[in-house]
C-alpha cells in the first residue's frame, strides 16, 4: 500500500468529525506483552496527539493510567485514544491482553468496526489470541496484523509472519518487509511490496522514500508476486487474474484499490512491521487504519428492540436517524464521578440533551433492570484519563459522558420519546469466588458504596450475598481480576480482608426415626405446655420437605397442628448437626398432648423443633454437598491431563466429544462437587496454558464422604 503524506494536528488537539465516513474505530488485540499500549503511544505521538511517545509519569501512559495497571505493569481495562490522520479520526481502543480481563476486550470489540492484532516479533502468540481471531472471523470483522517489537534481540519478522499464516489461515500477507541496517540486526526501513519503494527511517520519522537498492530487488519481487496473487484472488474484477497470468502488469492504483476493498470486507489481512520505539512503520500502519479499514457506514449494527421487547427495524449509521448509543465502559473518577464511554450507533448525541437510559437482562449478575430519563451534560472525547469537551458525537463515533446517575456498562442510550434496547454482547461467566469482609462497621458502608460503583462498570464481576453462609462473595474472572477489584476497593478507603469461601451444604436423615418433643414450663400464671410425637423418614434426593398430619382422636388440637409444622420448618432451616438447611425429609405428626390453659402457638412451635432434634439423634444424619455439571473446553492435547485432574477432584466424567465450534478442541462433560471447583478457574488455566475454559451449573446434592463431613461438623462446633 502506498504511503501518503501525514497530517498532524497540534499536540493535545481535539479531533471532531461530523460525518461517519471520517471515523475509524479500531480495537487493538493481542496477548499481554505484545506491545499494544506502546504502539498506541507511538501512534499518538506520530500524529501530534501527544507530545512524544512513551510519555510516562510515575509509570502511567495514556492507556494505562489506572493505578492497578501501573502496579501490575499491564493493561487491566479498556481505554480509548483518538487521533487524526489525513482528516480521518481513528479511535484506538486499547484492550488488556491478559485472559482475566476478557470482558474489557469484548467491550472493545463491540465498540469497534475493525481489529488490529498486535503480534510480537520476539514473543510468539498465545492461544487466546488465536481464539479471538476465530471469534472475529465468525462475524467477518476486518482484521490486520502489526508485527511489533522489531527492536528486540530475538525479533524475527519472517518467523512471526509464518506463525500468523499457520494459526490465522490464508490471506495473511505482509505489505512491507523490514530492511535491516549495516549491523544486520536493527530495522532501519521498510521495503514496500506494492509500490516497490524503500521507506528509509535512518534519519528518523517520517520516512524518506526512495528507489530500492539492487540487492533488495529479488526479495521484493518474490514476496510481491505472492502478495499480488493474494490480492487479485479477492478482487471483485474477475478478469484481473486472467490478465495477470497472461503477463499484464497490473497498475499500482488498481492493486491498492482492490487491496483496500478486500481488507474492508474482512477477506484479506495485511501484515505491517512496526517498531514503536524507532517509529519504523508507523505511517504505513496509519495508512492501513485509515484507507483500508471500513468506516462505521460499512459495519453491520447490532439489532435493537423496544424496552418491552417489541421488534424494531434495523439501525443505520445515520447522524439524522433516531438516537441509539451504547455504554461500552463505565468508570468512576474521584474528581468527576461516573464516566461512561459511549459508542453512538445512530443519530447524534448533543450536550444538554434529555435521553433515556435502559439496562435489561443482567439481573443475575447484580444489575437489576432499570430505566431512567437523564439529561446529558457535557460531551467529551477521551484521551486516556483526559476528557476534552466537544460539541457533538455523530453516529459511528465514540465519546464520553459524565455524571450519569444510572448508566452502567452495556446500557442503551436512546431518545426519550422512543426508548430502545440494543441486543447485549456476550459476556463470559465469572467463575472464581472471593469472599470479603469489612474490618469495621464504618468500612461496611464504604464497602457497599464502592461495590455498587465497581459492579456498575464491570459486567464480568458478580456480587453475591449468600444467605446461608452469610458471606459477601465476589465472583471474578481470575486472580489478576480479583487483585484489581480488591485494590480498587481499598483505594476507595475501604479496609477489608478475604476469607475462605464456604460452600452451602445441606443436611438430611438417612434412616426413619421417631422423635418426642416436650415443652412444659410452669412459672406462675399462664405456663407453657406442648407435647408432640413425630415420625421422620428420608425422601429421594430433590424431593424437598413434606409434613403429614396423622393425629387421631384430637390428641393435638387442630389449631396447633400448623404450629408444630412451623416449628419443624424453622428447625429445618437452622439445621440439625452442622447448621445447614435440612432437605428431603417427611415429618409426620402422630401424637401429642395439649393443656386447655397453658398451650399456645409458641409452645407447640418449640415442641415441634425439639421433636425433630430428638429424631435426628437416631436418624443417622448426613451432610449433602452440591454437585455441579461442568462442560470443559480444552485443546485435544490437554484432554488426558484434565480428565486425570477431574478424578482427583472426586469428579465423574460423563463423556467427551469434539468441539463443534473449533477444530482441534474437545468438550469434556463431568459432574464435580462444588467444593472442588472453588479455584478451578485458576487451576484449569494453569493446566492448559491458558487455553481451557469451562461452564458449570448445579444439578443436585449428594452425600459427602465421611471424613469431609466430620471436618465440616468440627468447623461448625463452637
Amino acid at each position: 500500500m502506498a504511503q501518503k503524506s501525514q497530517e498532524k494536528g497540534p499536540a493535545g488537539g481535539t479531533p471532531v468529525v461530523t460525518e461517519p465516513d471520517r471515523v475509524r474505530n479500531v480495537v487493538l488485540v493481542g496477548h499481554s506483552g505484545a506491545g499494544k499500549t506502546t504502539l498506541v503511544e507511538a501512534l499518538l505521538a506520530a500524529t501530534g496527539t501527544i507530545g512524544r511517545a512513551g510519555n510516562v509519569v510515575d509509570g502511567t501512559t495514556v492507556s494505562d493510567h489506572d493505578a492497578a495497571a501501573v502496579r501490575q505493569q499491564r493493561s487491566v481495562s479498556l481505554s480509548c485514544a483518538p487521533l487524526l490522520h489525513n482528516g480521518i479520526k481513528v479511535n484506538l481502543l486499547d484492550t488488556p491482553g491478559y485472559a482475566d480481563f476478557v470482558g474489557e476486550l469484548r467491550a472493545g470489540l463491540r465498540a469497534a468496526d475493525a481489529a488490529l492484532f498486535v503480534v510480537s516479533a520476539a514473543g510468539g502468540m498465545d492461544a487466546a489470541t488465536v481464539a479471538l481471531w476465530e471469534e472475529c472471523a465468525a462475524v467477518d470483522m476486518p482484521r490486520a496484523v502489526a508485527v511489533a517489537r522489531l527492536d528486540q534481540p530475538r525479533a524475527d519478522f519472517d518467523e512471526a509472519v509464518a506463525l500468523c499464516q499457520r494459526v490465522f489461515g490464508d490471506n495473511v500477507m505482509p505489505l512491507y518487509l523490514p530492511m535491516l541496517g549495516d549491523d544486520g540486526v536493527s530495522t532501519v526501513g521498510l521495503l514496500g511490496l506494492i509500490t516497490r519503494r524503500v521507506f528509509d527511517y535512518t534519519a528518523g520519522h517520517p520516512a524518506e522514500v526512495r528507489e530500492p537498492d539492487p540487492e533488495h530487488l529479488p526479495a521484493i519481487a518474490e514476496s510481491r508476486n505472492e502478495l499480488i496473487e493474494g490480492v487479485i484472488a479477492e478482487s471483485e474484477d474477475e478478469t484481473l487474474m486472467d490478465r495477470y497470468l497472461e503477463g499484464e502488469e497490473i497498475g499500482t492504483d488498481v492493486l491498492i484499490e482492490d487491496l483496500e476493498k478486500a481488507v474492508a470486507r474482512g477477506h484479506f489481512y495485511p501484515v505491517v512491521p512496526v517498531c514503536a520505539e524507532t517509529g519504523v512503520g508507523l505511517d504505513a500502519l496509519l495508512e492501513v487504519l485509515t484507507a483500508a479499514f471500513p468506516s462505521p457506514l460499512e459495519h453491520e449494527l447490532p439489532p435493537v428492540a423496544g424496552v418491552d421487547g417489541s421488534p424494531r427495524p434495523p439501525l443505520t449509521c445515520d447522524p439524522a436517524g433516531p438516537l441509539v448509543a451504547e455504554v461500552v465502559k463505565t468508570t468512576v473518577d474521584r474528581h468527576v464521578g461516573r464516566v461512561s464511554l459511549v459508542r453512538v450507533f445512530s443519530g447524534t448525541l448533543r450536550p444538554d440533551q434529555t435521553v433515556h437510559v435502559s439496562g435489561h437482562g443482567m439481573a443475575e449478575r447484580g444489575h437489576p433492570d432499570h430505566d431512567a430519563d437523564e439529561r446529558v451534560g457535557h460531551i467529551y472525547t477521551p484521551l486516556g484519563a483526559t476528557l476534552r469537551e466537544v460539541t457533538l458525537c455523530v453516529a459511528g463515533d465514540i465519546c464520553a459522558i459524565t455524571k450519569s446517575g444510572s448508566a452502567e456498562t452495556g446500557d442503551t442510550i436512546s431518545a426519550k420519546d422512543d426508548p430502545l434496547l440494543i441486543a447485549p454482547w456476550e459476556m463470559p461467566e465469572p467463575l472464581l469466588p472471593v469472599a470479603i469482609v469489612a474490618r469495621s462497621r464504618a468500612d461496611e458502608d464504604a464497602l457497599a458504596r464502592n461495590l455498587a460503583r465497581l459492579v456498575a462498570g464491570d459486567p464480568t464481576l458478580r456480587l453475591e450475598r449468600n444467605p446461608e453462609t452469610h458471606q459477601l462473595v465476589l465472583w471474578c474472572m481470575g486472580e489478576a481480576h480479583a487483585d484489581v477489584v480488591l485494590d480498587r476497593l481499598r483505594a476507595g478507603g475501604v479496609e477489608l480482608d478475604t476469607e475462605p469461601v464456604r460452600v452451602s451444604l445441606r443436611e438430611t436423615l438417612t434412616v426413619p426415626a421417631k422423635g418426642h418433643g416436650r415443652h412444659v414450663k410452669q412459672s406462675g400464671g399462664h405456663g407453657q405446655y406442648a407435647i408432640c410425637d413425630i415420625e421422620v423418614e428420608p425422601l429421594p434426593r430433590g424431593s424437598g420437605f413434606e409434613f403429614v398430619d396423622r393425629v387421631v382422636g384430637g390428641a393435638v388440637p387442630h389449631n396447633y397442628i400448623p404450629s408444630v409444622e412451623k416449628g419443624v420448618r424453622a428447625q429445618l432451616e437452622r439445621g440439625l448437626v452442622a447448621g445447614h438447611p435440612v432437605v428431603d425429609l417427611r415429618v409426620a405428626l402422630v401424637d401429642g398432648k395439649a393443656h386447655s390453659v397453658d398451650s399456645s402457638d409458641a409452645a407447640f412451635q418449640t415442641a415441634g423443633a425439639l421433636a425433630l432434634r430428638d429424631a435426628a439423634e437416631r436418624g443417622q444424619p448426613a451432610l449433602l454437598e452440591p454437585i455441579d455439571e461442568v462442560t470443559i473446553r480444552v485443546p485435544d492435547g490437554s484432554v488426558g491431563a484434565v480428565m486425570g485432574d477431574l478424578s482427583g477432584r472426586r469428579g465423574r466424567v460423563l463423556g467427551t466429544e469434539p468441539d463443534p465450534d473449533a477444530e482441534g478442541r474437545t468438550l469434556v462433560r463431568a459432574e464435580v462437587p462444588a467444593t472442588e471447583l472453588l479455584r478451578y478457574a485458576v487451576e484449569l488455566r494453569s493446566m492448559t496454558a491458558g487455553t481451557g475454559t469451562f461452564r458449570r451449573h448445579f444439578v443436585r446434592h449428594d452425600p459427602m464422604p465421611a471424613h469431609l463431613a466430620d471436618q465440616a461438623r468440627k468447623e461448625h462446633t463452637p
